[in-house]
């Protein structure tokens, strides 16, 4: 009786806190959009009043650039955490990471590559106009190598330093994995440190209207209608771009392994599709791409690691999203990063975009923090795309959970865990999934969650002994 009573009143329960979400998620995304038009109205209309408005632009980037450094350290060193419990499980967890770590290193590389042919932010000039922020540089190797040891442990977190706090999260990560058991309640305790500052950044997020407004006001007023066409220019090339890595990129390589098209995938995925252009994030629909690979006919072990590890570190969209905007806040100062200043970029996103999916205003932080860690003097020139961020996070959000949903068949085919008759009877509709399973999946909440499901799945399956009551 109790197992019948609660399924009406998880299903009861789930609309409702779904909806209110969504609704205050829709409020924002509005608000940004009426504050980009009116913003680039007064541009055209009063330039001069348009440009004093910069400060609101510079003081939400300012807030940006406060949360940079905890945002760093958190999710690297649970990022670090996440690779040491996932390479205990095998060969799923260590194909799925290497899988991981290849596309988001291609994704950024896509980035990379379409940003230069493309180069949306050519044509601004905005040095030695209102967006020119100035910034001390190493001045050479010797210089720059030790400036990345911190003067203390914890001064790494407030020297400003991005690539002090990138070297002391690997430290302490690192030091975490040698400690074993000993190191999981100090884990606990940065998760828990990072869900606070997570909360800080999505208040801080609401304040975007108005930077948004106060940033396009003061371009649009210094450049005009370049502004505009520049902005249009990268929004259009970012989602030609995730559409071609999905349907080209992706689509290629799952049928050459699997035999499965992109198109009846992303058919079977349709209503997740939804789900997430309706939030802008693809973490609401964790759970429903969970029950959805383990019905296509996936091993459950494999989705429960490959699924929420690719979570944290196999973000194609947001990889390409990092590298095009970066080049193009470079263009449109006047200052593009040389090629070197490109690669050594792309090597700290690779590492710092890892652990921050689903979380508002994350990829603006990642970015900011990029672009401090290499060229300090560009990090003001984030306010130009905080209008359009939201524009755009719609495409990273589909890409990143495509990725995911692909990368999941393919370690299934690679491992052999995967029904492929079952496949086929799924895609081609003659056994649809039944939502009522939905209810059975609710302990995934991140690749430490699925790391764990598939210890304790190879511990009963080798005759071993029930697993600790400590770990859970």
């Amino acid at each position: 009786m109790s197992s019948s009573a609660q399924v009406p009143a998880g299903s009861a329960a789930s609309p409702p806190e779904a909806r209110k979400k969504k609704d205050r998620t829709h409020v924002l995304y509005v608000s940004v959009i009426a504050a980009v038009v009116l913003g680039a109205v007064l541009g055209l209309v009063a330039p001069g009043f348009a440009q004093a408005l910069k400060p609101l632009g510079d003081g939400f980037i300012a807030l940006i650039k406060m949360m940079i450094a905890p945002i760093i350290f958190c999710t690297i060193v649970l990022g670090v955490g996440s690779i040491a419990k996932a390479a205990t499980v095998g060969k799923v967890g260590g194909l799925a990471l290497g899988y991981f770590m290849l596309m988001s290193t291609f994704a950024l590389a896509i980035g990379l590559i379409v940003g230069n042919l493309v180069q949306p932010g050519e044509g601004l000039n905005l040095q030695g106009g209102t967006f020119e922020a100035g910034g001390g540089e190493a001045a050479g190797t010797t210089e720059f190598i030790l400036g990345i040891i911190p003067t203390t442990l914890l001064s790494s977190l407030t020297s400003g330093s991005i690539l002090q706090t990138l070297f002391v999260a690997l430290l302490v990560g690192f030091a975490l994995q040698r400690m074993g058991r000993s190191g999981v309640p100090i884990l606990k305790a940065i998760g828990s440190v990072q869900t606070l500052v997570f909360r800080i950044l999505a208040m801080i997020m609401w304040l975007a209207p108005i930077g948004a407004f106060g940033a396009i006001a003061a371009v649009v007023g210094q450049t005009g209608i370049q502004a505009i066409i520049s902005l249009a220019t990268l929004m259009l090339a970012f989602y030609i771009t995730c559409i071609v890595f999905i349907v080209v990129v992706l689509g290629t390589l799952l049928k050459f392994v699997t035999g499965v098209s992109i198109f009846r995938l992303m058919r079977y995925l349709a209503r997740e599709y939804l789900l997430i252009f309706s939030t802008s994030s693809s973490e609401v629909a964790l759970p429903r791409l969970i029950a959805k690979m383990e019905h296509l006919g996936i091993a459950k072990p494999v989705v429960g690691i490959t699924v929420p590890t690719g979570y944290s570190f196999n973000l194609d969209g947001t990889a390409i999203y990092l590298t095009m905007a970066a080049l193009f806040v470079a263009e449109a100062l006047g200052t593009p990063l040389s090629i070197g200043e490109q690669i050594s970029l792309l090597v700290f996103m690779i590492i710092a975009s890892k652990g921050a999916a689903g979380v508002t205003g994350a990829g603006l932080a990642t970015l900011a923090g990029g672009l401090q860690s290499h060229r300090p003097d560009l990090v003001e020139g984030v306010g130009l795309i905080v209008g359009i961020d939201r524009f755009m996070s719609e495409a990273r959000a589909l890409t990143n959970f495509t990725g995911n949903a692909v990368a999941t068949v393919l370690i299934g085919t690679w491992t052999r865990e995967i029904d492929k008759d079952q496949v086929e009877q799924v895609l081609s509709g003659a056994f649809p999934f039944d939502e009522v399973t939905m209810d059975e999946d609710h302990g995934y909440e991140g690749p430490p969650e699925g790391v764990r499901e598939h210890e304790e799945h190879e511990r009963e399956a080798a005759g071993a002994a029930a697993p600790r009551k400590e770990e859970r």
